[in-house]
């Protein structure tokens, strides 16, 4: 195993659960087991049901058939409140805090302190503090507010705020890594490592490979809604079995061979800047051409990409398409234009969720589906079963909500809504976050293939071997201005952190 430490005994036990919803069979016969004092890794393609099986497990859903054991009693009826009760915890990938709350009432919100004169914020306050040293080992001051925390402290707190009662015996980490910087990471793996050291049974639930060979002790490998394999002894050499095994056939190159050749200039940015975030941007962007932009939280690199969508005005600096001057004032305007934005928030900024993929893939080019100004049904669906099946979105049925598809396939949908929609150009903004290998590969094929057609990309991103495999050329932000231009053949991973966290800078200084 990766820590030599050997798991308790069994603690938590899913035993072939099944569970379906309108044309998707999201699990079947999957089973998991869970021992003390062990980090369980659980990993699996997006729609491979890794979702539903803990949302079985939280009591949201109750399944088909199966059974779930806890110290190896049968709990045939599971309710969010009893499983709180038996002390599993969920620390999910959204951090949900109140930014002007301070850390010790946001660790309390929901579980306060009473005392004779109402709340006990002493009280709560010197929990809060020896709870952080004692079990997260993190030095917060229980007074600060949430909004001047960093990213990785905030997650500290939610996972602070699920285990202050000091009931907790499981503890399902959901994707907890997603929203950090990749320095930060580190801070929540020392708190898991000790909550294992508690005989806390921990499942890590991540898309990130090198994560789960680091930290997990065994692995679970969900495929198609079943558990296909699993590792009892994990390291760093275990990465391809658990891909393979999670997809179901060898993965090559991740990034696919560029063969588009750069055309006439399609985006020129001047100078660009919003008075706050970011600063004198300059930026070129040729058809056939994907131009990276990397940069840390705060170096003005998603506010330079919602600008260039309309979605925040600059207050200097121009902006030129085809050489035409762009003024925009809205995403409308961006869209009429010929820009496209596959946001980074796909669930709450990307797709609708309640409405079918068949309306989320024809909602900007809806007059191309019309009669008369009247939607005509038939040539919509068609439309959009031509999309599924060109972008092997699952499952087929373009009538299936989009809440239901998985995060790989949800981000297809956006895709597909836009080459219906015909850009020009297409600004990508964290587009594989959350989303797994095999979905990696198939996304990153469609942008080399959008490359190919002619279209400028432009692609953001926080994943550093993302821009350096898929990108042409990559633009580094810091602080809000350009650093360097840099073909990608000419960096590596090292050299590009360097510049993103302005250890070049200060070098020369």
């Amino acid at each position: 195993m990766t820590t030599g430490t050997q798991p308790g005994p069994v603690l938590l036990q899913l035993g072939r659960i099944c569970k379906a919803f309108p044309g998707v069979q999201a699990l079947d016969g999957a089973s998991l087991v869970l021992a003390r004092g062990e980090i369980h890794g659980l990993v699996g393609e997006n729609g491979a049901g890794k979702s539903t099986l803990i949302k079985v497990l939280a009591g949201v859903y109750a399944p088909d058939s199966g059974n779930v054991q806890l110290d190896g009693q049968d709990l045939p009826a599971l309710t969010p409140a009893l499983v709180h009760a038996l002390g599993v915890r969920f620390i999910h990938q959204e951090l949900h805090l109140v930014p002007h709350f301070s850390v010790a009432e946001s660790v309390y919100m929901g579980q306060e302190l009473q005392a004779l004169w109402g709340l006990d914020r002493r009280a709560m306050r010197k929990r809060t503090r020896q709870f952080f040293n004692d079990v997260l080992h993190a030095q917060i001051n229980p007074d600060a507010l949430v909004r001047d925390l960093g990213i990785a402290e905030r997650k500290l707190v939610q996972i602070a705020r699920a285990l202050i009662d000091g009931a907790a015996r499981v503890v399902v980490f959901d994707e907890p890594t997603a929203p950090l910087p990749g320095g930060e990471a580190e801070q929540v793996f020392a708190a898991i490592r000790g909550l294992r050291a508690q005989g806390v049974a921990i499942l890590y639930v991540s898309h990130y490979i090198e994560e789960i060979t680091g930290l997990c002790d065994r692995v679970t490998v969900f495929r198609n809604g079943r558990d296909v394999a699993r590792f009892e002894a994990v390291t760093a050499a275990s990465a391809d079995a658990i891909v393979h095994q999670m997809i179901g056939r060898e993965i090559g190159n991740l990034f696919p061979v560029r063969r588009a050749a750069v055309g006439a200039p399609l985006l020129q940015v001047n100078g660009l800047g919003d008075g706050a975030q970011f600063s004198e941007i300059d930026l070129q962007v040729a058809r056939g051409e994907i131009v990276g932009i990397a940069g840390l939280l705060g170096s003005g690199r998603e506010e330079f990409t919602d600008t260039l969508f309309g979605l925040r005005r600059p207050t200097q600096g121009t902006l030129r398409l085809d050489g035409k001057l762009l003024r925009l004032q809205s995403p409308a305007d961006a869209v009429a234009q010929g820009i496209a934005l596959v946001p980074r928030d796909r669930r709450h900024d990307g797709v609708v969720l309640d409405m079918a993929v068949a309306d989320n893939i024809n909602l900007a080019s809806l007059q191309q589906c019309a009669t008369l100004g009247l939607l005509n049904r038939r040539r919509a669906n068609a439309r959009a079963a031509q999309q599924a099946q060109a972008l092997d979105i699952r499952p087929r049925n373009v009538q299936t909500p989009a809440r239901l598809l998985s995060g790989g396939n949800q981000q297809k949908v956006v895709l597909a809504r836009w080459l219906a929609a015909g850009p020009r150009l297409f600004l990508l903004d964290e587009p594989t976050l959350g989303v797994d290998v095999g979905a990696r590969e198939e996304i990153y094929a469609l942008v080399a293939g959008l490359a190919e057609s002619g279209v400028g990309v432009i692609v953001s991103s926080s994943d550093l071997s993302e821009l350096l495999g898929l990108c042409d050329r990559i633009v580094v932000l810091f602080r809000g201005q350009v650093v360097g231009e840099y073909p990608a053949a000419s960096l590596d991973i090292a050299s590009l952190m360097t510049l993103t966290t302005g250890s070049a800078q200060a070098a020369a200084a």
